[in-house]
């Protein structure tokens, strides 16, 4: 490289992709069966082809096992052509807070390059700002600063293995939320 050439992080080894459920019921015979409303499942749709025009693509989904999150997953599934991504449904995931669901992302196995978590507030908006490293993109962190609403989408490069992530150690890249 000469002295001229600018320079550039190195590019991220992986990236999260961590998003908030889409707009849910009020009621159900209980919290963890409250399903997506109409509201919930366009959102999702968008997410699913948001995903796919940005280029976000997950290798793999880790949903939790509530029913709003695994409609949310089903949707942006089927809306961004991602059938075939693999994906695991995580009791754990439903009642984690932040650094339960950071364990459950370290536990990913190393092969996955793009890993989506789908889950629930405040969990993910918390992991999301917690992870930050406070560089990245300042349209997108100003966005994120904003709320994490039904539907909001974070997307992180981490330059570090799955299982050594931690507090601060991921770039902002992007952030969408269906809010304006």
């Amino acid at each position: 490289m000469s002295d001229s050439e600018p320079l550039t992080d190195p590019p991220a080894v992986r990236r999260l992709v961590v998003l908030r459920h889409g707009t849910a019921t009020g009621a159900a015979a209980s919290d963890h069966e409250r399903d997506l409303t109409d509201q919930g499942r366009a959102e999702a749709t968008g997410v699913g082809r948001w995903l796919r025009t940005e280029g976000h693509l997950p290798d793999r989904a880790l949903v939790s096992d509530a029913r709003r999150t695994r409609r949310t997953w089903e949707e942006l599934a089927a809306a961004g052509n991602l059938l075939d991504v693999p994906v695991e449904h995580a009791p754990a995931l439903y009642s984690a807070g932040p650094e339960s669901a950071l364990d459950l992302v370290r536990a990913t196995d190393a092969g996955v390059g793009t890993l989506l978590l789908v889950g629930h507030n405040p969990t993910v908006a918390s992991l999301a700002h917690l992870l930050h490293d406070g560089r990245g993109s300042e349209r997108a962190a100003l966005r994120m600063a904003q709320g994490y609403p039904p539907a909001a989408v974070t997307v992180l490069a981490v330059p570090v293995p799955w299982r050594e992530l931690a507090w601060g150690l991921a770039r902002l890249v992007d952030f969408r939320s269906p809010r304006p």
